[in-house]
C-alpha cells in the first residue's frame, strides 16, 4: 500500500512539472514568431519492475513466539535535568513562623459575688503549645452563708495535671488538694421546742490525692498488638475529728487480639485503712482491702460482640472473704448504628469508703460501722443507639441480689448526726430493681438538650425503708447558643420523696438531757424540684460577664432530715480568658 501511494504521487508530480513548463513556454512566446515543433516526448506511467534476482521468496513466520528478552541494566546513565528556558523556576518553600497548635481559649480567671454572702474565685490554665505535651493547673474557692444560724459552706480546690505522649504510650498525672467545710447546723428539738444541737460544731474535710496512668497507644497498622494500661490512685482523707482514711490502689489492664478473639485481663489491688470511725474493732482502726482479677475472652462479629469471663474478688485485712462471680455480656446490633440490644450477668464487691460516704453526706457521726457491699448476682439488659449526630438514647433495666447495702439514718442520741445501717446479710439478701434512661438531643447548632432518669426499687430484708434514698431521680439540662457572644444554660433536678427515722425527745429537766423514745417513727421527706439557669455574655474576645441563679422557685426542701438547703441564690461576675 505504501508503494502504490508513492507511485501515484510520482505520476502526479511529473504531470504537474510538464504543465508548469508548458505554461512557462507560453508566457515567453512572441506573437511575431510562429511556433514550430522539432520533436515529441512520449510520456507514460512508470511501472517499477523488480528483478527476479532480488525478490524475497520466503513466506513470513506467523507463529506467536516470544523471543528471548535480555536483562538490561542502566548503571551508567547520567541523571540530567531537562532545562527548558521558559521563564519558570523551581519554587522556594518559605518556612512559616512558629505558631501555637491552637488558640489558647481554655485558660480563664473567674470572679463573682452573690447573695448569701457568696464569693466565687476560680482560675484554670494549661500549656497547649506542644502536640505531645500538655500541663497546667487549677484553683477554686467558693463560700456561702445561709439564713439559718451557722448554715455555712466553704470549698477550696487546687491541683496540677500533665500529659506526655510518647511513641509507645501516654502518661497522665494529677495531684491535688480539696477542702470542704460546713457546720452541723441541723436543729432538732425536743417536745418543749428546746434545741438538741446548741453547739452546732464545725466540720471540715481535707483530701490530698494523686492519680497517674500509663496507657499504650493504638497502632492502626498492627491491630493485633498487645494493648495495656497501668494506673495508680492514692489519697489521704480526714475530717476535723479523728476519722481518717488512707488508700493506695493499683490497677492494670491487658488485652491481646488473636484472630477474631480478644483475650484480656483486668486486675486491681486496693489497700485501704480507716481509723476513728469504728471504735468496735482494733481501737477504732479498720483494714479494709480488696483485690480482684477479671480474666475474659471476647469475640466480635459484624453485628454482635460477646464477652465471657469471671470476676475473682478477695477481701483481706481485718476480715477475709473470697468470691468468684460470673461475668458475661452481649451486644447485638439490631439496626447498625441506630438500635443496639445489650445485656449481661455479673457480680462484684463494692468497697465501702469513708471518703465516698462523706462526700455524699458530710454530717456523719464518729462511730461508723464500715462493711463492703456484695453484688451476689446482677442481671442487666437494655437498648441504646442514635439517629445521626442529633439524637442519642439509652435505656437499661437491672435486677440485683445484694448483701450489706448501706443507708443513712439519724443517730438516736444526737439526731443532727448520721449513722449507717445495712440491709441484707447471709441468706436474707436485698433485692434491687432499677431503671436507667438517658437521652441527648441536638436540635440544631443553637440548642442542645439532655436528660437522665433513675428509678431505684428495693425489696429489703431487715430495714423498713431505704432510708434517705428516693425512688425517682430526674435530671435535665439544656444549652442555648443564642449567638457567638451569648450562651444560656439551664438545669432541672427532681428528687422523689424519701423516708427518715424520727425519734420523739422528752425533756427531762434543765440539767438532764432529753430522753429519746424507744422506737422511731417514719418521717416522710417531701420530694423537691430545683431549677437553675445561667447566662454568659462575651463583651470582648477575652472579657465575659456571667450570672447564675439556683433554686429559682425558692423551694424549701431538704435532702437529709434536719438539713434544709439554701433558698433562691444568685451569683454574677466577670470571666477573663487568656
Amino acid at each position: 500500500m505504501m508503494k502504490l501511494h508513492k507511485t501515484v504521487f510520482k505520476n502526479y508530480a511529473i504531470v504537474a512539472l510538464l504543465l508548469g513548463l508548458g505554461f512557462e513556454s507560453y508566457a515567453q512566446e512572441r506573437p511575431d514568431k510562429p511556433v514550430t515543433i522539432d520533436s515529441f516526448d512520449v510520456v507514460r506511467d512508470y511501472k517499477p519492475i523488480l528483478a527476479d534476482a532480488v525478490k524475497i521468496r520466503r513466506s513470513p513466520d506467523m507463529t506467536n513466539k516470544r523471543s528471548y528478552m535480555p536483562k538490561l541494566s542502566y548503571n551508567n546513565i547520567t541523571d540530567k535535568k531537562l532545562d527548558i528556558n521558559t521563564g519558570l523556576k523551581e519554587l522556594d518553600v518559605m518556612e512559616t513562623p512558629f505558631t501555637k497548635t491552637q488558640d489558647i481559649t481554655s485558660n480563664y480567671a473567674k470572679f463573682g459575688i452573690g447573695n448569701f454572702n457568696t464569693i466565687l474565685g476560680e482560675a484554670y490554665f494549661a500549656v497547649e503549645d506542644y502536640e505531645d505535651l500538655r500541663f497546667g493547673g487549677f484553683v477554686k474557692h467558693l463560700n456561702q452563708k445561709g439564713s439559718l444560724e451557722d448554715q455555712k459552706f466553704s470549698r477550696q480546690e487546687v491541683g496540677i495535671f500533665g500529659r506526655r505522649i510518647l511513641p509507645q504510650f501516654t502518661v497522665d498525672g494529677l495531684i491535688g488538694y480539696n477542702r470542704y467545710a460546713t457546720n452541723f447546723y441541723g436543729i432538732p428539738v425536743d417536745d418543749l421546742g428546746t434545741s438538741l444541737n446548741p453547739s452546732r460544731e464545725a466540720q471540715r474535710f481535707n483530701d490530698i490525692y494523686f492519680s497517674g496512668e500509663l496507657t499504650s497507644k493504638f497502632n492502626p497498622a498492627n491491630e493485633d498488638a498487645l494493648s495495656y494500661s497501668a494506673k495508680l490512685d492514692a489519697y489521704s482523707y480526714g475530717d476535723k475529728f479523728d476519722a481518717k482514711e488512707n488508700s493506695v490502689a493499683i490497677s492494670a489492664y491487658l488485652n491481646k487480639r488473636v484472630r477474631t478473639f480478644n483475650i484480656g485481663l483486668n486486675a486491681a489491688v486496693d489497700v485501704n485503712s480507716i481509723s476513728g470511725t469504728n471504735n468496735v474493732l482494733n481501737d477504732g482502726k479498720l483494714n479494709n482491702s480488696v483485690a480482684n482479677i477479671n480474666p475474659y475472652i471476647s469475640f466480635k462479629g459484624q453485628n454482635y460482640a460477646i464477652t465471657l469471663g469471671a470476676n475473682i474478688v478477695s477481701e483481706f485485712g481485718d476480715s477475709t472473704r473470697f468470691n468468684i462471680f460470673p461475668s458475661a455480656e452481649v451486644d447485638f446490633s439490631l439496626v447498625p448504628e441506630y438500635i443496639h440490644l445489650f445485656g449481661g450477668v455479673n457480680g462484684n464487691v463494692q468497697k465501702t469508703s469513708y471518703k465516698n460516704l462523706a462526700q455524699i453526706n458530710p454530717y456523719l457521726g464518729p462511730d461508723l460501722h464500715i462493711q463492703n457491699t456484695i453484688e451476689r448476682l446482677s442481671f442487666f439488659g437494655g437498648i441504646k443507639g442514635n439517629a445521626g449526630a442529633t439524637f442519642g438514647y439509652k435505656a437499661k433495666i437491672m435486677f440485683k441480689t445484694l448483701e450489706g447495702v448501706p443507708f443513712f439514718v439519724n443517730d438516736m442520741e444526737a439526731p443532727f448526726r448520721f449513722d449507717l445501717v445495712y440491709d441484707g446479710d447471709g441468706d436474707k439478701a436485698t433485692k434491687y430493681f432499677g431503671l436507667e434512661g438517658e437521652i441527648n438531643i441536638r436540635l440544631s447548632e443553637l440548642v442542645n438538650l439532655g436528660g437522665r432518669l433513675n428509678w431505684d426499687e428495693y425489696s429489703l430484708a431487715t430495714q423498713e425503708e431505704a432510708w434517705h434514698t428516693p425512688k425517682m431521680r430526674l435530671a435535665a439540662t439544656a444549652r442555648f447558643n443564642i449567638s457567638e457572644k451569648l450562651y444560656i444554660d439551664a438545669e432541672a433536678l427532681f428528687h422523689g420523696e424519701s423516708y427518715a427515722r424520727a425519734y420523739t425527745y422528752t425533756n427531762m429537766g434543765t440539767t438532764m438531757p432529753a430522753e429519746p423514745s424507744a422506737s422511731y417513727t417514719k418521717y416522710t421527706i417531701p420530694g423537691f424540684f430545683d431549677l437553675s439557669a445561667g447566662a454568659e455574655y462575651k463583651a470582648t474576645k477575652k472579657l465575659g460577664i456571667f450570672v447564675k441563679a439556683n433554686n429559682m422557685f425558692n423551694t424549701e426542701y431538704q435532702r437529709y432530715y434536719y438539713y434544709p438547703k439554701l433558698g433562691f441564690n444568685v451569683i454574677g461576675g466577670l470571666n477573663y480568658s487568656f
